[in-house]
């Protein structure tokens, strides 16, 4: 297999969202603004849970830790999407794969850590006497490392293939990033390798933390159906509800975006990353906070902090 220094592209060309010029700006403002509001949801959220010592629980160590990746994952992307609709948005070819090293590193970070929230919160309503035993900092720790190596492995899985692959003429990738589809449409040496790695990869990064999401909620359901209180129900469904949300909104794009038949428009590759790499980021603090007590308190208490002292 050719290696990636064999390669004479030196440089490629991101087309962006779209070329025609009556939207360039429109655009430009749009995910202007909803990176301004992503990475202040995220850094927000995070300087609160930092400031507020009754926040310092598992829930909300796994929440830092997606705020921290959300706000990682989106500056990834955005910032250099954003150079595409005010000029021709070139990118060289070590850029890129340190683009795509970062984005699919963030990603299956993304994945696990949406698992692991999912885990806490069935420890915590199937399991609430073990509660403090199952969710300790020594284990909510670890899962955490498990969270950041298994991101770093695939990451360093899809990227050492893309490197070892060789790009002749063709320098123009048909997306507003280094994704790996557009890139392997590039290459001039064979891709099967390549490919396998996408299959086993992804295929390994959905389906596991897929199969665990549903045994988990399948057991908190029944546990929820089977409380006697009304309060006690209502309760569980809440501090449920926006991980549901979280988890749907981010596994449904990705599914779409990789499990897709291959006739499907490169529009639509696109418009499906957009969701989980754009999007997703932006709501999650808003989901996480918009019906949560705990944070309303802290909030609150943070502003009466800074503005009576």
């Amino acid at each position: 297999m050719a290696v990636g220094n064999a390669s004479s592209v030196k440089e490629f060309i991101l087309l962006g969202l779209t070329q025609k010029p009556e939207f360039q700006l429109p655009l430009f403002f749009l995910f202007l603004g909803i990176y301004v509001v992503s990475v202040l949801g995220n850094l927000g959220l995070i300087i609160l849970i930092v400031l507020n010592p009754h926040l310092h629980t598992p829930m909300y160590y796994f929440l830092f830790n997606l705020s921290f990746i959300d706000f990682c994952y989106s500056s990834v992307t955005i910032p250099k999407m954003l150079m595409g609709f005010l000029k021709q948005n070139i990118i060289s070819y070590y850029e890129c794969m340190t683009q795509l090293f970062f984005f699919a590193f963030f990603v299956i970070d993304e994945c696990y850590i949406l698992t692991a929230m999912a885990y806490d919160r069935f420890a915590a309503i199937c399991r609430p006497l073990l509660y403090q035993i199952t969710m300790s900092y020594r284990v909510c720790h670890l899962m955490m490392m498990g969270v950041y190596v298994m991101g770093f492995v695939c990451a360093m899985a899809h990227t050492g293939c893309m490197i070892s692959l060789t790009f002749c003429d063709g320098n123009i990738i048909n997306h507003y990033m280094c994704d790996i589809p557009p890139l392997l449409k590039l290459s001039c040496s064979s891709t099967s390798i390549n490919e396998l790695v996408v299959f086993i990869v992804v295929g390994v990064n959905v389906i596991i933390p897929s199969l665990t999401l549903f045994v988990s909620y399948t057991l908190i359901l029944s546990n929820i159906l089977s409380m006697p209180s009304t309060e006690g129900r209502s309760k569980a469904f809440s501090t449920c509800g926006s991980h549901v949300i979280s988890v749907s909104f981010f596994f449904g794009a990705a599914a779409f975006m990789y499990f897709k038949p291959h006739s499907a428009s490169v529009d639509e590759d696109k418009v499906s990353t957009i969701f989980y790499t754009i999007v997703g980021p932006m709501l999650n603090p808003f989901i996480y906070s918009i019906r949560n007590k705990d944070v309303h308190i802290a909030l609150r208490k943070t502003l009466k902090k800074n503005i009576f002292t």
